[in-house]
């Protein structure tokens, strides 16, 4: 019988030779996942909750600082500054909203062919009532108070 002083190799049993990510790791990623995807209703609420906080704060500020003559009749205009949006759905009917999209908190980008364009998501809002008229978002851009008087508006 000869000797060899070569070492033998025998196949490692170590969790840690093997090749791919182990079963545990895979099940942990899948449960952040289902996790992270049960949180998305909740996420929507509190961007809605932020939203609508953020452009009350924002509208205090808009004061006769509007004039009629910029609204278009069947349109509005987006005041991103104070987040408020304008609209104009009849002659001499004036509707105001949060310009803060309902969907994640983007400001609205325009007003166009009767609906309040979100281009963050595509959603879109009426002009009359700020109800969504195509989602993402699932709620309505909340409500401001208009009061007209001679040329200007008044938002709040």
């Amino acid at each position: 019988m000869t000797h060899t002083d070569e070492p033998t190799t025998a196949p490692s049993t170590s969790p840690l030779a093997a090749t791919g990510p182990s079963r545990r790791v895979l099940l942990a990623s899948a449960g952040i996942g289902a996790v992270a995807l049960s949180g998305c209703g909740a996420a929507e609420q509190a961007a809605n909750d932020v939203a609508s906080s953020a452009s009350n704060a924002a509208t205090d500020a808009v004061k006769d600082a509007i004039s009629k003559a910029t609204i278009p009749v069947g349109g509005g205009k987006v005041f991103p500054d104070h987040k408020v949006v304008v609209t104009q759905p009849a002659s001499g009917e004036f509707k105001a909203f949060s310009a803060v999209c309902t969907h994640q908190s983007c400001v609205v980008a325009d007003v166009a062919d009767g609906t309040i364009n979100c281009a963050c998501h595509g959603s879109k809002f009426d002009i009359t009532t700020g109800a969504v008229k195509n989602g993402p978002a699932t709620s309505p851009l909340p409500e401001k108070s208009v009061t007209v008087s001679g040329d200007g508006i008044s938002v709040s």
